[in-house]
């Protein structure tokens, strides 16, 4: 009776302990139809977010090898502010002494605007020109720009032909205005903020702007009396860091001379 009844025992052991893994198989298998376990999700998300993180970096050291292999960047040519075929027409007479935005590119793209800028090992990556129009009191004012980007830093080159002295941009300016001589021209600096895309890697579908770094601006008058209209130089770091008004004022003192005229103003 002993023996029978512990055979007995050991048949219920091994069909409990035989239902149980049927049992946990049975789970797993209900997992792995209705999806990954939450251990499999976050997993899946890291090596997603690795797979994102090699894209992006493959991408942007494709953009440098590519940079690399062509040399420095070119300006590259833009349609005519008073072209016929402006989806605003009809074209708008340019003011007199126009600089257009290609040609405010060329002057800003020298050979030596990496040394310039403190950055002698870099050399411009993309570089194009604008011709546009702001609305100033109801009219339009011719708002051409130029603009170099370096792995470091990003210049901008625009012309301004308002009626406005530098002097009187100063007040309106404020206490963020700070008032200097270039080149024997009334000039000011000032700083404001870049605005910053953020793509999102977790399946968002927009991407968010929010406040970037620093941008100094040193705006020139165009001529020695301060009569009207101003050129600025704008520079702005990629890594957020303060731009150095040195390296502003370097660029400014060796631009601003090779535009068409400037002598004789």
């Amino acid at each position: 009776m002993g023996e029978n009844a512990e055979n007995a025992e050991n048949a219920e052991n091994a069909e409990n302990a035989e239902n149980a893994e049927n049992a946990e198989n049975a789970e797993n298998t209900a997992g792995s139809t209705n999806g990954p376990s939450v251990g499999g999700q976050v997993a899946a998300a890291l090596a997603l977010g690795a797979v994102l993180a090699g894209g992006f970096w493959y991408m942007a050291k494709s953009d440098m090898d590519a940079a690399a292999a062509k040399g420095p960047a070119v300006c590259t040519p833009t349609k005519a502010a008073t072209d016929p075929t402006d989806p605003t027409p009809p074209p708008r007479k340019l003011p007199a002494a126009y600089i257009p935005g290609n040609k405010l590119c060329e002057a800003l793209n020298r050979p030596d605007l990496p040394a310039l800028l403190g950055t002698p090992g870099e050399k411009a990556q993309n570089a194009w020109g604008s011709d546009g129009w702001v609305g100033l009191g109801g009219t339009k004012i011719a708002s051409p720009e130029g603009n170099v980007r370096l792995a470091t830093y990003s210049v901008k080159f625009s012309a301004s032909y308002d009626r406005l002295p530098v002097a009187q941009m100063g007040q309106l300016l404020g206490r963020t205005a700070e008032p200097t001589k270039v080149l024997g021209r009334t000039a000011l600096f000032y700083s404001d903020r870049t605005i910053a895309l953020k793509f999102p890697l977790g399946g968002g579908s927009k991407a968010e702007t929010g406040t970037g770094g620093i941008a100094r601006h040193l705006l020139v008058a165009k001529d020695a009396k301060d009569g009207g209209g101003s050129f600025e130089i704008v520079i702005w770091r990629q890594d957020e860091a303060l731009p150095d008004d040195a390296a502003l004022l370097r660029v400014a003192e060796r631009v601003l001379p090779t535009l068409p005229g400037w002598a004789t103003r």
